[in-house]
């Protein structure tokens, strides 16, 4: 079942740690609710959440 872009936007907000969000526990976020790392990425942006240790270039 596709996820809602308020349920994407509350998860990546539960698992932001100070406004930032790791590479790695965004990638894995979007596995975990089925998604892709773009859908991750631009809600992090709208909340401006910061991703950091960008490890593949995908944010």
């Amino acid at each position: 079942m596709a996820k809602s872009d308020a349920e994407i936007k509350e998860a990546v907000r539960k698992a932001a740690v100070d406004g930032r969000l790791s590479c790695t526990a965004a990638r894995r976020l979007a596995a975990e609710l089925g998604v892709s790392p773009r859908e991750i990425g631009r809600a992090a942006d709208e909340l401006r959440i910061k991703i950091f240790a960008c490890e593949l270039g995908c944010f």
